[in-house]
């Protein structure tokens, strides 16, 4: 704007000049004209990013494609496009939208003088910058032409056809003016400017005939995070938006318009700043959003030791553990030695020792849980799980027959008659059927009584059952269930022979007593009155070996009924403390 045309003479006549040089014509090329309009009338034109002058114009340039912006501070500017054919003209309206609010003080004022057309850019080095032209801001006396600031530092550049008239700092502080002479590099006058202080909010461009306003509003930023706190692999939006800004960036987002938002899924604590800069200055906003980079991993087990047993090649024991994992901030897993990688779960693990060989088994299996984020994190839990047992060789069963004195047990008393070497004899059986019992399910006991050839086949056939029935309820109570056990009665079937009871009593582990040889007839009896016991499914039977070194052998031995008082004493005594009996007259 030429604000001094009522007292510069020949005023018009430079106007007219103005409006016909032509700008970036290029006389060794074929040119054409762009004759552009604008509105507001104190709009300047850029082309192709050079400042060329305000108002509307006629430019000569290159044919071709050219870039063409219209600014004017307080208006929404405009940039297009055009295409300019050699020889021809190219018209080209511009209408501008006013926008912003008003823009309230403290305020500077900072007047130019030097080149009128040259652009004043504040901040920035591209033409979003530009706030007005020299000549809007060269005069103050009457009418005012005032580039209006907040305090601060600013980076000031005045420009003209690509070139750079003068650039530098200018630090401004209310209620001052400074002046910058372009003419003689930039050198600066400041001198008081009260008016500043106490000016009322202003509008972002006012223009009179000589006269004009432009306020330069500060820049404001603001960024927000939906939530600051996230756990690995989670996104959180960030909101952000800005004042007067023509620069905007998002720390690791770069270039992000004035206003929005955007999904982050930061790996590690992460600040994000943003920054936004305009002709008022620049300004930031952060925000930290922290980032649990440690997963949260857990491995239990059901309980920390199981048992494990072998006889033989029959595995008899076998507990079960159940192993529990779960995580949670991760995206990995790993269970081993499962080569799982569930983030939760469960396995259920048997008792199955390393150990092959026979013995004692004491052993720990350890289970490890790894979890993995994206972030980097890692966590490792551990559990072990102890393993104890034996490995046993197969059972071998020693089974001896049992053998009862003459008539015993008697129809009025069938709980006597078990002595009690032939009850250690029958504990003994019982561990060893309990063993068996281990190795195979279906392990079973068979006892057969007998009875000596005396007496009706009906009496020794009930005797002979009262046998097998004392020994039956004599393994119960040692903890041999009754339906593992069979009883038969055999009575005086099936009599061993006489030379056999020799044959049976000369191969014993020790030498027999000379009572037993010389009465070859009462020892073959006796070698009859007995219960014999089978193990089932093997069949082994019982080896019929009579107690001779047992200290009751000679009352099992004698052909006579003891008395039953005797036999009940000799029945509850232990089988060292058993009293020798002489042998009595044969009977039954």
């Amino acid at each position: 704007m030429q604000t001094k045309s009522f007292v510069l003479a020949g005023l018009f006549s430079a106007i007219c000049y103005l409006c016909a040089v032509p700008a970036f014509a290029q006389s060794s090329q074929e040119t054409g004209k762009l004759k552009i309009h604008v509105d507001p009338k104190q709009a300047y034109v850029f082309v192709d990013g050079k400042a060329n002058r305000e108002g509307s114009q006629t430019i000569e340039l290159a044919a071709g494609e050219h870039k063409v912006g219209v600014y004017n501070y307080g208006y929404i500017p405009k940039e297009q496009d055009i295409h300019v054919g050699a020889g021809e003209t190219t018209d080209l309206r511009v209408n501008l939208q006013s926008s912003g609010d008003m823009v309230a003080g403290p305020f500077a004022d900072i007047e130019f003088k030097g080149d009128p057309r040259a652009a004043v850019l504040l901040n920035g080095q591209t033409p979003a910058y530009f706030v007005g032209h020299v000549d809007e801001f060269d005069w103050n006396w009457i009418w005012h032409q005032r580039l209006l600031v907040r305090p601060g530092t600013y980076q000031v550049t005045v420009t003209h056809e690509g070139n750079t008239v003068w650039d530098g700092p200018i630090t401004a502080k209310a209620g001052q003016q400074i002046t910058v002479d372009l003419n003689h590099h930039g050198a600066t006058k400041v001198k008081e400017w009260k008016a500043g202080l106490t000016m009322p909010p202003q509008p972002r461009f006012h223009a009179g005939i000589a006269s004009a306003t432009v306020p330069v509003a500060p820049i404001t930023a603001e960024l927000a995070a939906q939530s600051t706190s996230l756990n690995c692999g989670q996104a959180t939006d960030l909101a952000w938006k800005s004042a007067d800004a023509v620069d905007t960036s998002l720390s690791g987002l770069g270039q992000v318009p004035d206003h929005g938002s955007r999904d982050v899924t930061p790996t590690h604590d992460m600040t994000y700043v943003f920054t936004a800069k305009g002709p008022g200055g620049e300004a930031t906003q952060s925000v930290t959003v922290h980032v649990d980079t440690v997963p949260t991993a857990t491995l239990a087990l059901s309980q920390p030791e199981i048992r494990y047993h072998k006889i033989g090649d029959k595995v008899v024991e076998q507990d079960t553990a159940t192993v529990n994992w779960s995580a949670s901030n991760a995206n990995s897993t790993r269970v081993e030695p499962f080569d799982s990688n569930a983030m939760s779960g469960s396995r259920t693990v048997i008792a199955e020792p390393k150990q092959t060989s026979t013995g004692p088994i004491n052993e720990n299996r350890t289970y490890t849980f790894t979890a993995t984020n994206a972030c980097g994190g890692q966590t490792t839990k551990t559990a072990t799980l102890h393993v104890v047992g034996s490995i046993d060789p197969p059972p071998s069963a020693t089974l001896l027959s049992v053998f009862y004195p003459t008539a015993y047990p008697t129809k009025h008393h069938p709980t006597v008659g078990l002595l009690a070497d032939e009850k250690m004899t029958l504990d003994n059986i019982a561990t060893q059927f309990k063993n068996f019992g281990l190795y195979e399910h279906n392990a079973r006991l068979v006892v057969v009584g007998y009875a000596d050839v005396r007496g009706s086949r009906k009496y020794n056939k009930a005797l002979s059952e009262r046998r097998a029935d004392l020994i039956r309820d004599y393994l119960v109570s040692k903890g041999i269930p009754a339906d593992e056990i069979t009883i038969r009665a055999a009575g005086k079937d099936k009599q061993i022979d006489q030379k056999m009871a020799e044959t049976l009593l000369a191969n014993g582990n020790s030498k027999p007593t000379q009572w037993m040889v010389k009465d070859k007839k009462i020892t073959w009896l006796a070698f009859n009155r007995r219960a014999d016991l089978v193990l089932e499914p093997t069949g082994k039977q019982s080896a019929m070996m009579y107690p001779k070194d047992a200290p009751d052998a000679r009352i099992v031995w004698q052909r006579r009924e003891p008395p039953l008082k005797k036999v009940e004493i000799l029945s509850r005594m232990p089988a060292t403390s058993v009293p020798q009996a002489s042998a009595g007259n044969a009977g039954n």
